[in-house]
């Protein structure tokens, strides 16, 4: 290649490649780059959309309405369209191969939360390390963020008092560093451009590019999202810049996340409204041109702006604010920082634990972290704050950058460390990456749209479509609580036409189904005539919401979805279920009125009171199932080391569920997987143990600690003392056997807490009452379990 930029040039990182093998990892750049650092293990992928809970897959969303003609078929012709477009990207897809070059380049990205602070102080260390000797390795492309460029007082964020004046403050000190003797000698094509910047109060994002690169780049855009103050203010927020590099669209995140250690919900709802709030508006134009060789999920939504996760590439950075669990004291944690012994704090690494169980950066990736934590350090020093005037802050690796990529191949980290700059309470943090980027040829890509285009033509003018499916009657049988099951539904092209067919809502509604159940892949497709049958996968999951729902007899697992072929007619298709009654996602107060097994319980209310007489004389002290799976651990296994924190095995957790629901006899089931049944069994309740009402108003101390404990107990309606006094005396049972067991008192008080207290209703937005009032509550259970007498 003779293109400006590219490895053949002086000065350029990227290099043209062959197009990667997603089995394979990408092979080492041709410039020299150190060997790539081994990244963080995957979790396992989620749809990466912020923690919302998807209905279906993607989906058309037509702004005009359905049309009736005279002979009594229904139409859209904007719907239409986009499936057809939606076919010929997918067409396409499947061959860019033969009209993409792959190149490699090199992208660097930086965050540092500066604390208000900075004067003149060299910035090589933090932005330049890796470059080498001669400025060989120098990025692509370099994204820097920033948080806490201005004091985040009341002032400065209610209004721009210095934001802008700072933002340009340190953009003007980056292209300095970056274009500085030192590291371009001068050399045009080692002259870094800025492409755009972006600030929120005391938040900045900015990006440079070689500039042999400039002229391939296109459709730049920004946003920003606030989440602080009021669920908008700007003291905590993100701000993105997106573009289209060569031919691959990249979108960066900076964010400043909700602080304190304990609030992990409030920073995981901070990333949502973030991703999911972030939106730019490319055109059309850029819509168009990427349904031909780019993103479908963007068109598809009927709009010409895109979101985070429309982007084949994303980088997210910023002060994520997760801390060190609060199982490691602070003390403990600072000795362990101090002597750089890492691995507990990693094990223990908000973050790690938040991704693993899937509730934040779903999707996304993260490099090891070989670094000390990076926060909180006395400013001009290496030291933690430790000291004695100062509030004791636990060290954490507030400072973080996570990528997504829509073909993981496409990534290889070469570095992720930190700088030792000491004039914030945080130190910088930075990662290197090689990346692999498209590059289309037009002519070549115009031939394969012509041929697709051509095979299209040869039967679009034809007569009207058909098609068949394998079923109209879905009947899942009895399903589970907690459980997924699946039916498919083949549609095959009958005619002799090009048939599109789509889901849509039953009249008056906006849904095209029960929440219980989800559609995937896509609930519309495309099929011509001989192409193989399309599959639609229809689940049914029972979750605590629709387990309460159907207890209570609010809800019947039973649909009719409509199935509309474009220019042709409607298929009605019939959906039922029986539901295999679970005593999860119940009430104790009616667990309490049965001695049968649950399972044997008529859900239909009047079959119910004919079968059985409900009397408060019949009532049991605290249901049957609580007693069961308490009295099993109790004889099986108080002493079994790191009791309640490690999970059970899958298929025991499901048949344990089955014999508290049956009244099975219990197998011979490993104690992990009971314990996991019974926190789970108080975690779904359809109403916690402990109401939100009964939390405490006032700040709890050791002198009024005792009258709220009392107080408290006084107020729990009946079956919920009973059942929160039988689980307090078995978890005062299990503190005898701490040597063996590994428990200790505080740990219990946030499994009580999470599981008695707050129950299935963990909200996302957290408010600083809210947090209070929870710890408070969490003392008191503490107590519970510490106290001999109340």
């Amino acid at each position: 290649m003779d293109a400006p930029g590219w490895a053949v040039q002086p000065g350029a990182a990227i290099t043209t490649q062959p197009p990667p093998n997603p089995a394979e990892a990408p092979p080492p750049p041709s410039v020299g780059p150190p060997p790539p650092q081994q990244a963080h293990p995957p979790v396992q992928r989620r749809p990466a959309n912020g923690g919302r809970r998807a209905t279906t897959g993607s989906f058309i969303v037509p702004r005009s309405g359905d049309e009736e003609t005279e002979d009594g078929r229904i139409r859209n012709r904007e719907a239409a369209t986009k499936i057809r477009d939606a076919w010929i990207y997918k067409q396409i897809s499947a061959r860019q191969d033969e009209f993409t070059e792959y190149k490699r380049a090199r992208f660097f990205f930086g965050t540092w939360n500066v604390n208000a602070k900075g004067k003149d102080e060299s910035l090589d260390d933090w932005l330049c390390s890796d470059w080498g000797p001669n400025g060989e390795h120098s990025p692509d492309l370099v994204a820097v963020g920033f948080q806490e460029i201005v004091d985040l007082n009341a002032v400065n964020v209610a209004v721009d008092n210095k934001s802008q004046q700072r933002s340009q403050h340190w953009v003007d000190r980056i292209r300095a560093t970056l274009n500085s003797k030192k590291n371009s000698n001068n050399d045009p094509n080692r002259a870094y451009t800025l492409l755009m910047q972006k600030y929120l109060v005391g938040l900045l994002i900015c990006v440079f590019v070689k500039a042999p690169h400039k002229q391939r780049i296109k459709d730049v855009h920004s946003d920003c999202v606030g989440v602080g103050v009021m669920g908008v203010m700007g003291n905590k927020g993100g701000v993105s810049i997106r573009l289209q590099f060569y031919d691959s669209t990249i979108c960066v995140v900076c964010t400043h996340l909700a602080a304190h250690r304990e609030n992990v919900a409030g920073r995981n709802a901070d990333f949502a409204n973030v991703f999911n709030k972030t939106s730019f508006d490319i055109g059309d134009k850029a819509v168009t041109e990427n349904i031909r060789s780019g993103s479908l999920s963007q068109w598809a939504a009927g709009s010409s702006s895109v979101g985070i996760a429309d982007h084949d590439l994303v980088f997210w950075l910023g002060d994520l604010n997760y801390r060190v669990d609060e199982s490691l004291s602070t003390e403990k944690v600072i000795e362990l920082a101090n002597a750089n012994q890492l691995d507990e704090l990693i094990v223990n690494d908000q973050l790690n634990i938040e991704r693993a169980q899937g509730r934040v950066f779903q999707g996304f990736e993260e490099g090891t972290l070989s670094f000390k934590p990076t926060y909180k350090y006395q400013p001009g020093t290496d030291l933690y704050e430790a000291r004695p005037d100062k509030k004791l802050r636990a060290p954490a690796w507030c400072d973080r950058v996570l990528w997504l990529a829509s073909e993981p191949s496409h990534v290889t980290q070469l570095s992720y460390k930190r700088s030792e700059l000491n004039i914030s309470d945080h130190k910088p943090v930075m990662a290197t990456y090689v990346v692999t980027i498209k590059d289309v040829i037009q002519s070549k890509r115009d031939e394969v749209y012509e041929e697709v285009m051509k095979l299209l033509d040869k039967f679009e003018n034809q007569t009207l479509p058909m098609v068949g499916l394998d079923r109209i009657n879905l009947d899942f049988g009895e399903v589970r609580y907690d459980q997924k099951v699946s039916l498919p539904i083949k549609v095959t092209n009958t005619g002799k036409v090009v048939a599109q067919f789509r889901l849509v809502p039953k009249l008056d509604e906006v849904a095209l189904c029960k929440p219980w159940m989800t559609i995937s892949p896509d609930t519309y497709g495309m099929l011509i005539p001989g192409e193989k049958e399309a599959t639609i996968n229809f689940t049914i999951t029972i979750d605590n919401a629709t387990a309460h729902a159907l207890n209570t007899g609010r809800e019947v697992l039973e649909d009719i979805l409509i199935l509309r072929l474009e220019n042709g007619r409607d298929y009605y298709i019939t959906v039922t279920a029986k539901y295999a009654r679970s005593c999860f996602g119940m009430s104790v107060d009616e667990l309490v009125m049965y001695s049968d097994p649950i399972r044997n319980i008529p859900l239909d209310p009047i079959k119910r009171a004919e079968t059985r007489e409900m009397n408060s004389s019949a009532a049991l002290c605290v249901p049957k199932e609580l007693w069961r799976i308490v009295d099993a651990i109790y004889e099986r296994g108080l002493h079994e080391k790191d009791l309640f924190t490690t999970p059970g095995e899958p298929d025991e957790v499901y048949e344990i569920r089955e014999c508290l629901d049956t009244g099975a006899a219990f197998g011979d089931y490993k104690i992990h997987s009971m314990t996991e049944v019974l926190l789970s069994f108080l975690s779904n309740l359809s109403q916690p143990i402990v109401p939100t009402s009964l939390f405490p108003t006032l700040e709890i101390d050791a002198q009024n600690i005792q009258s709220c404990s009392r107080k408290f107990l006084e107020e729990l309606p009946p079956i919920h003392y009973n059942v929160f006094v039988y689980i307090i005396s078995f978890f005062r049972e299990a503190l005898l056997y701490r040597e063996s067991n590994k428990l200790s008192a505080a740990k219990l008080a946030r499994i009580c807490c999470n599981c008695l207290v707050l129950g299935n209703q963990t909200s996302m937005e957290e408010t600083t009452s809210s947090i209070q009032r929870r710890a408070g509550m969490q003392l008191i259970m503490l107590h519970f379990l510490e106290t001999n007498s109340i």
